[in-house]
């Protein structure tokens, strides 16, 4: 038992005190959590968003890489010679690159 009325007041705002900061700490844990799970959902949206369109982007891509096969293949039928030659033109410039390299 405290022995003045001062003493006792002190004790009852410490004790009010200690409470108040339990309490804060318990909406600031919350206010955390919460923040947490909206974070959580933005990033997975966000991943969702981008997994989306490169699906989009990687389908562009097949089909233009199909379209120029396509258009390759055809001009190699009608100049086999032609191409035959640019081929090994090709492979002649990038030996003579390469060889360079090692002198």
């Amino acid at each position: 038992m405290p022995a003045n009325a001062v003493d006792y007041a002190d004790e009852k705002l410490t004790a009010a005190s200690g409470a108040e900061t339990k309490q804060l700490a318990a909406e600031a844990q919350r206010a955390f959590t919460e923040a947490r799970s909206k974070i959580q959902q933005a990033v997975q949206d966000g991943l969702e968003q981008i997994r989306a369109q490169s699906r989009t982007y990687a389908d562009t891509a097949g089909q233009q890489v199909e379209q120029a096969q396509q258009y390759v293949t055809e001009r190699v039928r009608e100049r086999p010679l032609a191409a035959t030659g640019a081929a090994l033109g090709v492979g002649v410039l990038i030996g003579l690159l390469l060889s360079s390299g090692r002198r």
